[in-house]
């Protein structure tokens, strides 16, 4: 995949591509189709996926940062290049790779490491998704959102039925599901899809900053708390709390506890390693 060397885009070929950047132990991946507002082709979604599964591979790589090339995040799928998979009932996505809406789809692999996302302008249906399927989102306050397939005659299948409820109750995930209506960043905010606000110019360096301020904790420590507030929400209060003991109990026997513990003592910032 390409590199990006700052929020300014290579050059892609016409389908588009994800491009990528390590900062520290950040993975930033960058939807770069600018020309076509970031609409997604099947070799996007391939390469998406390939970024995802590098993040959680990568021991270097402690959180990934999702944002978009030019003025808009996503105005969704491409339907002409995609339309063929979804007659076919298929997917774009190779077996066996990190699934990024990261819902259990068979065949996939879910994601373990946080996840990122900066979102401005037009963000429409899977673009909706893929923030939801994240875990923290920083929205520019220009932002347009639309969960519009219904519109389109088809349903969204990448989660949105899934996580607007989850989020904001029934009645008003369906309120934007099956109106396919659009609303902005102040509606998101308040329906819980977002957790930040900022003005446009500074979304990127706000999700960067979260994204840092992720990457100084311990890795173990993160990956363990995360999975555990998604086991809660998947399969119930019971499952997770039966892990609290034997999860702390590996976490208290690392090497980034003690460090933790050294850190304290010494009244200085933990240097942790992941392990």
């Amino acid at each position: 995949m390409p590199t990006i060397a700052s929020n300014t885009p290579t050059s892609p070929p016409p389908e588009g591509c994800i491009d990528t950047l390590v900062l520290g132990h950040v993975l930033l991946i960058g939807i770069n189709r600018p020309a076509k507002r970031n609409g997604w082709t099947p070799p996007m979604f391939r390469q998406l996926a390939e970024a995802y599964t590098r993040l959680d591979d990568d021991p270097a790589l402690r959180v990934g940062l999702l944002h978009a090339m030019g003025d808009h995040f996503t105005a969704g799928l491409d339907l002409p290049a995609v339309s063929a998979y979804m007659q076919r009932g298929e997917k774009a996505i190779p077996e066996g790779l990190v699934e990024p809406h990261d819902y259990g789809l068979p065949g996939y692999r879910r994601r373990t490491k946080p996840m990122v996302v900066a979102v401005k302008g037009i963000c429409f249906t899977v673009g909706i998704e893929l923030m939801l399927g994240a875990d923290i989102v920083v929205a520019a306050d220009d932002c347009r959102f639309s969960q519009m397939e219904v519109q389109r005659g088809i349903m969204a299948t990448g989660g949105a039925t899934l996580r607007m409820a989850e989020r904001a109750g029934t009645g008003n995930a369906l309120l934007h599901l099956l109106t396919a209506d659009e609303f902005g960043s102040a509606e998101a905010y308040r329906l819980n899809f977002v957790q930040k606000v900022v003005p446009a110019a500074q979304v990127l360096d706000e999700a960067i900053a979260i994204a840092q301020r992720i990457e100084a904790q311990a890795p173990l420590a993160v990956v363990a708390t995360r999975l555990n507030v998604l086991k809660a929400i998947e399969q119930g209060q019971a499952a997770a709390v039966a892990e609290f003991i034997p999860v702390q109990k590996q976490l208290a026997n690392s090497e980034d506890a003690a460090e933790g513990v050294r850190a304290f003592v010494e009244r200085r910032p933990a240097q942790f390693s992941g392990r």
